[in-house]
């Protein structure tokens, strides 16, 4: 599912935050957080309104780049190179299209902000998370 801002959510499924806690506006995160730990649980079907939508570009590996330098060069002038240079160079590019086709079966990671009824607000969450609520 494609999430867009203003789109009715629910959870998908139960919940379970834990961590240390922070107060919102706080200057430094860590101030005062010392010996501070929450628990918080939110039960699947709680819904809320999605605030921001993010998407995050896939990492690229060095073996990713190098096969897009390699397959341009190749691209560009393999007709105009030596036949043993161009074979090489089509032999280093073979090898690394299996992870050039790993990284593109990869999708974007998306994150949502969503602000639920209840006002808790969950950001920097997978919007896996979420399913459309019936309006």
């Amino acid at each position: 599912m494609t999430l867009r801002e203003g789109r009715r959510v629910r959870l998908a499924a139960d919940v379970r935050l834990t961590g240390s806690l922070a107060v919102a506006g706080a200057g430094d995160p860590d101030a005062g957080a010392e010996g501070v730990a929450g628990f918080l649980s939110l039960a699947s079907g709680t819904e809320g309104t999605v605030e921001r939508v993010d998407e995050h570009a896939r990492e690229q590996s060095h073996g990713v780049r190098e096969y897009l330098r390699l397959k341009s060069l190749l691209d560009d002038f393999g007709s105009q190179m030596p036949p043993g240079s161009r074979g090489q160079l089509e032999e280093q590019v073979g090898s690394l299209e299996a992870e050039w086709t790993a990284y593109q079966e990869r999708s974007v990671r998306v994150t949502v902000r969503v602000r639920l009824d209840n006002g808790f607000v969950l950001d920097e969450v997978h919007e896996e998370l979420f399913t459309a609520a019936s309006a």
